[in-house]
């Protein structure tokens, strides 16, 4: 974590506590009810945007506009660039828009602050189902009907006893990654798909043990890397490299895991 004052670092995550209320009573007047849907993908595939995304990021934007002017915004549904400033925060205000739509609980907003291009705290927040997930400065914690805990990430040294996930097997950038994720699938004990932010959030509490996507953006992933990392997992580019600005990604609850999967990835 970059070096800042623990003072300032419980002021900003206060306030994304507090951006995570007021985008929840926002996302919330639209789940499960009737709303437009638009495709921005130009014809190539599907890649919906509704007007809650948009909604719940302009009231994100105008709370951080209100009282942080300072620092920068980037989001999934407006823009910015994470790299402007000090302090930016990285905006998904529904992590999932297909589950969304679907009516499926399995989506989340996703806020996270980054200090000088690197990744300071995450949250994510599901509303619906009434649970938070988020990052403290050297741990992770989660609250939900069961109330507030800390959350660690489980023992899996082996591919043999992994559980794996991704979102759909639809959503890989090429067929050589979709080929390799399937080259990683037959090893593992157990593979899912779905579950967008939700399954790395459970991968944080130690329910999931590996997840691979390719073809994300930073603010699909640099708000979770908090979450995971001070549980205890680690999470990387399918290069081993840096993930937080998007593109390829793995994460593993077991850092243990990783140089095995990498070598799957890896071809």
């Amino acid at each position: 974590m970059s070096s800042i004052e623990p003072d300032e670092f419980d002021a900003f995550l206060a306030f994304a506590h507090r951006l995570a209320d007021v985008s929840g009573t926002t996302v919330l007047e639209y789940f499960r009810k009737k709303y437009s849907i638009e495709d921005k993908s130009d014809g190539n595939g599907y890649d919906p945007v509704t007007v809650a995304d948009r909604d719940v990021e302009q009231v994100i934007r105008a709370e951080v506009a209100n009282t942080w002017p300072e620092h920068a915004v980037a989001g999934e549904e407006f823009g910015g660039d994470v790299t402007d400033a000090e302090f930016c925060w990285i905006v998904d205000p529904i992590d999932g828009t297909r589950p969304f739509i679907a009516g499926m609980p399995t989506w989340g907003t996703l806020i996270g602050l980054t200090h000088n291009g690197a990744p300071l705290l995450g949250l994510m927040n599901q509303p619906f189902t009434g649970e938070r997930f988020w990052s403290g400065t050297d741990a992770a914690f989660y609250r939900g009907r069961d109330g507030k805990h800390a959350i660690t990430t489980r023992s899996c040294r082996t591919l043999g006893d992994a559980i794996l996930t991704t979102p759909s097997p639809d959503l890989f950038a090429t067929p050589q990654d979709k080929s390799r994720f399937d080259d990683l699938s037959t090893q593992v004990r157990m593979r899912w798909f779905g579950g967008d932010c939700y399954a790395y959030c459970l991968l944080a509490a130690g329910h999931i043990d590996l997840i691979v996507e390719s073809g994300l953006a930073a603010h699909d992933i640099a708000p979770l890397i908090p979450i995971i990392e001070r549980a205890g997992g680690c999470v990387t580019g399918w290069d081993g490299g840096d993930a937080a600005g998007g593109g390829h990604a793995v994460a593993c609850g077991d850092p243990e895991l990783r140089e095995r999967v990498l070598e799957v990835l890896s071809g």
